[in-house]
């Protein structure tokens, strides 16, 4: 420690894992950390563009796209792939998706992030966890996970399906999701593959409750049908005297079991118990 303070060593190093877990309290507060990002698609791009000049080829739309998909933002990977796409490419002058496949050793899945097979796939995900179907859901989020989606995307489906599907049969499904999706955000991928599998099984087996959800849509639909019907007298704010004058809060009862819904809505129930 006394020879990094005084500049006897200079400590350069460069890691993968996260310094706050992996370099001591001590050393680390005598170091300045820099994080180095993946590199985004427009800089990828760049880099793409000066390789192929190099290497004089070209390059179609669908294999630039996967090129950029498969190398994660490691601009090395990258050049890696498309030298080696290169070579295997030789009877032409243009590289395909095929030759990219190849050199990477990874198929291109048909998986359009902003396009119908994104929606296809994601809703046969949620409609087989809420048929309990877990081998389906894993197959599902597998495909997912093997195109590249964003973990936090199918995490926060999950979060939701966790209330719409499950709701007041298995509380603890809200709690395991949330969980799922806050360890998404903490570790990233590959690891956080393990997190959604161990979550969507959960989600499979717990069981499955739609009545808050189906009795917040009714609620909802009211609530669009009459807008802001006058809420009763005896529920309402009462913080100064005049509005005790008015009524307000009179008779308020916290134990009551009348109705305490506006008037034009008095006894509907909403909620009925799955």
């Amino acid at each position: 420690m006394p020879s990094v303070e005084h500049g006897t060593i200079i400590f350069i190093g460069a890691t993968t894992e996260n310094p706050s877990f992996e370099v001591i309290s001590p050393l680390l507060s005598r170091c300045r950390v820099l994080v180095l990002k993946p590199l985004t698609e427009n800089e990828l791009t760049g880099i793409t563009d000066r390789g192929l000049k190099y290497l004089k080829k070209t390059i179609d739309d669908k294999g630039r796209q996967f090129l950029l998909e498969v190398s994660n933002g490691d601009a090395r990977a990258l050049l890696t792939i498309l030298e080696i796409a290169s070579t295997l490419g030789l009877q032409g002058y243009s590289l395909k998706v095929k030759n990219i496949e190849e050199a990477a050793q990874r198929k291109m899945l048909q998986y359009d992030q902003t396009g119908e097979e994104h929606y296809n796939t994601i809703s046969a995900f949620i409609k087989s966890m809420r048929a309990s179907d877990t081998d389906a859901a894993l197959y599902y989020l597998a495909r997912m996970v093997a195109a590249g989606e964003d973990p936090l995307f199918i995490a926060r489906r999950m979060v939701v399906f966790a209330s719409e599907d499950i709701g007041i049969a298995q509380p603890t499904g809200l709690v395991v999701a949330n969980t799922v999706f806050d360890a998404c955000n903490k570790i990233g991928y590959p690891e956080c593959q393990e997190n959604l599998a161990h979550g969507v099984v959960y989600l499979c087996l717990a069981k499955k409750d739609r009545s808050a959800y189906d009795a917040y849509m009714a609620a909802l639909e009211d609530v669009n049908k009459y807008g802001n019907l006058p809420i009763p007298l005896i529920i309402r704010n009462a913080p100064t005297r005049l509005m005790k004058g008015l009524g307000y809060g009179k008779g308020y009862d916290r134990y009551t079991k009348e109705s305490l819904l506006p008037d034009t809505l008095k006894g509907k129930k909403y909620f009925q118990r799955g």
